[in-house]
């Protein structure tokens, strides 16, 4: 049995981590205000954990990127470049919220300054999970 590479492991607990904050922000309780919680848009005053910002549209996101995670862990290549991708997809979103307003209607996903911050952090910590375990060989 081959064994699987840093870069696939990593890139599977990330999706695993997406898949569950997609599951727990459609949970009453965990997510605050659940009877708030609109499809898409900044009117969805629903929070994971009352912190983070949701709708159904973000939580659908978290659960895909998590669902593409796992698809594209199972090669070396591909967790590499989920993690690099997805971590500059993060990168985009950050500077988008930090450009976008949180009352705008262009705040369609929607993002509050937890959610920024969060995004930044994902978006450092992947690409450096993908380009950092990304150089080590496949089969140590």
């Amino acid at each position: 049995m081959a064994r699987r590479s840093a870069v696939s492991t990593a890139a599977m607990v990330v999706s695993a981590v997406f898949l569950l904050v997609g599951i727990l922000g459609f949970i009453p309780g965990v997510t605050t205000d659940y009877g708030e919680m609109q499809f898409a848009g900044h009117e969805s005053e629903a929070k994971l954990l009352g912190i983070f910002q949701v709708s159904i549209l973000h939580n659908l996101v978290h659960l895909a990127f998590g669902v593409v995670g796992l698809a594209m862990a199972r090669s070396a290549a591909g967790a590499k470049a989920f993690l690099i991708g997805g971590g500059l997809i993060y990168g985009l979103l950050w500077l988008y919220g930090l450009i976008v307003g949180e009352e705008s209607d262009a705040n369609f996903v929607p993002l509050n300054t937890a959610d920024d911050w969060l995004h930044f952090l994902l978006f450092v910590g992947m690409v450096a999970l993908g380009v950092i375990l990304g150089r080590r060989p496949s089969n140590p």
